[in-house]
């Protein structure tokens, strides 16, 4: 596939996800609320963890923002679910070095994660994009 149609391919991935969020919610119950902003554009998200014993089982999120901090939050809650938190944590440090241009282990099933790798040729985006993860990463450490 061409560069030009796997842009596009990921172009709607991601808008896919901004106009029909996965996991778009909070969770009540025992849940870890984690929030989260970024000034410098004013997104922002309220995650919603729920775990049992080492297990991410639920995970939904609130929030407003631009297209980009949407969708990775969308597809963050998706690939996390069902994940144990090292895992899940490994997953973050994967998705942090692809915003960061660099290698990482092909290995991991990445999913429509795959279609933000776009992101990393626009700094001033990135922030919008780890929003997300952050929010994962604070409340899984804290936790």
């Amino acid at each position: 596939m061409s560069s030009n149609n796997l842009d596009t391919l990921y172009r709607q991935v991601i808008m896919d996800h901004y106009k029909n969020p996965r996991n778009k919610g909070v969770l009540e119950d025992d849940s870890l609320t984690i929030n989260m902003n970024n000034p410098t554009c004013g997104d922002r998200i309220q995650l919603t963890l729920k775990l049992e014993g080492d297990k991410v089982v639920d995970a939904k999120f609130e929030g407003e923002g631009c297209s980009i901090s949407m969708s990775s939050a969308s597809m963050m809650t998706q690939a996390i679910k069902g994940r144990n938190i090292e895992d899940a944590l490994k997953l973050s440090e994967v998705f942090s070095l692809i915003m960061q241009g660099k290698d990482y282990e092909d290995d991991i099933d990445l999913g429509d994660i795959e279609a933000l790798q776009g992101v990393a040729k626009f700094p001033a985006r990135i922030k919008c994009a780890t929003l997300a993860w952050k929010a994962m990463e604070k409340g899984l450490k804290e936790e």
